[in-house]
């Protein structure tokens, strides 16, 4: 769900990154929930309705001493209080489902779009603005949905009690009379007036002092997700930094990743500290003022105890509902980086399945055994152009080693043969079946049994089978694990990992394997055994492998070999 996002105004943008859900196969369960929240809230609004008349009448009946009266509504009380808390509880609860079923539908749909067409691995090359990407899917929905359900309901919330209260408040207000130089003014549903000329005032005002929180919320989120990611990573590196004796650096970095969380934090502190203290100030002026004003007519006897108190609790409800923006304000700023995050996570998503779909390289899948690359051009993201491989192809059997120095760029030419590399340009056709193994290999977290057979994992083998393809592999001493489930990459040494990956292959059994030094860990009598054992127990699989040492030439009957410099690389073909 990469939305083209067309509308550059907020709300648009909000529309357009909500439409999918409820345009989704569970958008009438969704309506259907969103109409029922809805009319419990209209529920709440009435109810209070009802209570702000019981006020009335409860305060009436104690100024004028009427027990009967008072015990009656008690009575009433307790009915409406009863009604109230049942919608109160169902609208949170079924708000909270909606939210929950948005949040999973849109993680689902957002995970989709990260995985296909391999944007998960597009997105961490070339010139994105999309930073974590993870972040975006894990925090950045779940705040969306969140706050965009909340603040739409609260606002909706607000227009219906300022429709039903303000025409209370009208009926109750005494109209103001001013004399000014001589003039009579009369200004009818005076407190109406009030209440909105006070929430006015304090919105624009409260958007002057809370305005650069919504960038400072924006960056908040990056800075977080960077210190957890730089954390992660070290976790992930803690045999290299421990024998590199990196503990000062990587403390230096962590500090200086928290320093950014810890200064744009400091000035959300300040920020927020004006918007509290501006909004406590408001809302307790909000508690005295309507009294002020009713006073007047309550000691000239124009109202009772009880309109006094239906006034102050009607102007409360107009100047809550009016003041929603100001009492939302943090929520508002909150939600609005979380959507210009997403924003910025689809445009780039977008432009990264732009540049797959508009890439010059053309893969061909085909069941014939042979590999045919044909003018093409290795480059980089920004355009570099790193070498040309005008014509070449391989039948099965040509078991075929690319050698060249470090850098040339022999890496990229296999990342471009499997398809990952949209940055080249040219033609290549190659068989269905077939398998790259990384020189570090992905170990997914799962049991042994998933790792081994990794993405495959509902292949039919045995378990004796696997055990074997262990042994043989000098890996005997993981056969008792094959149901453990461990962060495998960091109990394994390289070396064990790397085998692993061997025994991946010989459960798979592709018809082209291509291994990008993926036996460098090992020592060379092992490699050599390794690619023995490849080659006898896959007599139908054509090897193409990048390596270094001249041993693994053995294995090999044509080496395509780089030569020159960036840039000016030529590639030779001959046998060995």
């Amino acid at each position: 769900m990469a939305l083209r996002l067309t509308s550059s105004r907020f709300l648009g943008k909000v529309w357009q990154l909500s439409k999918p859900y409820w345009q989704s196969e569970e958008k009438w369960i969704a309506r259907g929930l969103l109409l029922a929240i809805v009319v419990l809230n209209l529920g709440m609004v009435y109810m209070s309705v009802i209570l702000n008349k019981w006020n009335s009448d409860f305060y009436n009946a104690f100024q004028e001493l009427d027990k009967e009266a008072f015990t009656q509504l008690i009575l009433k009380f307790s009915i409406i209080a009863a009604i109230f808390i049942a919608i109160a509880v169902y609208r949170i609860y079924l708000n909270m489902m909606l939210q929950l079923r948005w949040r999973r539908w849109l993680t689902n749909a957002y995970f989709t779009e990260w995985l296909s067409d391999r944007s998960y691995f597009q997105l961490e090359r070339g010139n994105h603005q999309t930073d974590n990407p993870d972040q975006r899917i894990a925090e950045d929905i779940d705040q969306f949905t969140g706050d965009t359900l909340n603040l739409s309901l609260g606002l909706l919330n607000s227009v219906v009690t300022l429709a039903s209260f303000i025409t209370i408040l009208w009926g109750l207000s005494s109209p103001l009379n001013i004399n000014i130089a001589g003039h009579h003014i009369n200004i009818p549903g005076f407190m109406v007036w009030a209440a909105l000329l006070y929430a006015v005032v304090g919105s624009f005002v409260m958007h002057k002092i809370g305005k650069p929180l919504i960038g400072l919320n924006f960056m908040q989120q990056k800075f977080e997700a960077n210190f957890r990611y730089s954390m992660v990573r070290l976790r992930e590196n803690a045999e290299g930094v421990a024998l590199y004796n990196g503990e000062d650096k990587e403390r230096e970095l962590l500090e200086w990743r928290f320093t950014d969380v810890w200064k744009n934090t400091w000035q959300i502190m300040r920020k927020q500290k004006q918007i509290v203290g501006f909004n406590s100030g408001y809302n307790q002026i909000a508690i005295i003022f309507p009294i002020i004003i009713a006073a007047p007519s309550f000691f000239s006897g124009a109202i009772k105890l009880g309109g006094l108190m239906q006034v102050n609790n009607a102007f409360s409800q107009v100047m809550g509902a009016v003041s929603w923006f100001v009492d939302s304000y943090a929520s508002i700023a909150s939600w609005k980086a979380s959507v210009d995050r997403l924003t910025t996570y689809n445009q780039d998503m977008i432009e990264t399945k732009q540049q797959s779909a508009h890439s010059k390289l053309l893969m061909t899948r085909h069941q014939n055994d042979h590999l045919t690359i044909a003018q093409c051009a290795i480059k980089l993201p920004n355009g570099t152009t790193l070498s040309h491989l005008n014509q070449l192809t391989l039948q099965s059997g040509q078991h075929t080693l690319i050698s060249g120095q470090s850098g040339i760029g022999k890496s990229t030419l296999m990342k471009t043969i499997a398809g990952i590399w949209p940055f080249s340009e040219g033609n290549i056709e190659l068989a269905e079946r077939r398998l790259f193994l990384p020189q570090k290999p992905y170990l997914p977290t799962g049991t042994l049994r998933e790792v081994l057979c990794y993405p495959n994992v509902d292949i039919n083998i045995s378990d004796q089978a696997i055990e074997q393809l262990l042994s043989d592999c000098q890996l005997a001493h993981f056969n008792h694990k094959l149901d453990d489930t461990e962060q495998w990459s960091h109990t394994m040494s390289p070396g064990e990992q790397q085998r692993v990956a061997i025994v991946r292959a010989l459960i798979l059994k592709p018809t082209w394997l291509f291994l990008d030094e993926a036996t460098s860990s090992l020592d060379e009598e092992t490699e050599s055994y390794l690619y023995q054992l490849l080659a006898s127990r896959l007599p139908n699989t054509t090897l193409v492998s990048i390596a270094h040492r001249s041993k693994v030439a053995h294995y090999h009957q044509y080496r395509l070999h780089a030569q020159g410099s960036k840039g000016q690389v030529s590639w030779q073909f001959a046998p060995i």
